[in-house]
């Protein structure tokens, strides 16, 4: 079956570089699965959870995105994500906490630019809830 290169970074940082056997990302169209030599493929990213079989590791990776683009290449994928964080860094109540400070945000702005800027933040919120949620589902 092999392996192909995975990299997920966001504007701060690369947040995973390495082999992957098989991954699923939330995409506009749905949740895509990617194996290797997949067909070149580009498409949006939207708010949810990315899931990395990571080449010789039982556990899956999970990484929160909060949407971003998704770029497949025969051996390569590319996932480029605002924001990201690793399903061991993840906490409910600090994302609970953000997501109703974001939706404070949201309600109380005034203009384009503050708008823009909790929407992100709710993007980013919901993802970790959501990430959180499906880690809950698959621990029973």
């Amino acid at each position: 079956m092999g392996a192909m290169q995975v990299d997920v970074v966001s504007s701060e940082e690369s947040l995973f570089s390495g082999k992957v056997t098989f991954m699923v990302v939330p995409t506009e169209m749905g949740e895509v699965g990617i194996y290797p030599n997949h067909e070149p493929l580009l498409s949006k990213v939207r708010p949810g959870v990315l899931r990395l079989q990571i080449e010789n590791q039982k556990e899956e990776l999970l990484l929160a995105v909060s949407g971003g683009i998704l770029e497949v290449q025969p051996n390569a994928v590319t996932v480029l994500s605002e924001i990201a964080v690793r399903s061991d860094d993840l906490d409910e109540k600090r994302a609970q906490a953000a997501k109703e400070e974001a939706e404070k945000r949201l309600k109380n702005a005034i203009d384009d630019k503050t708008t823009a800027n909790a929407q992100a933040a709710l993007a980013a919120a919901i993802a970790q809830l959501k990430a959180l949620d499906y880690l809950r589902q698959r621990n029973h």
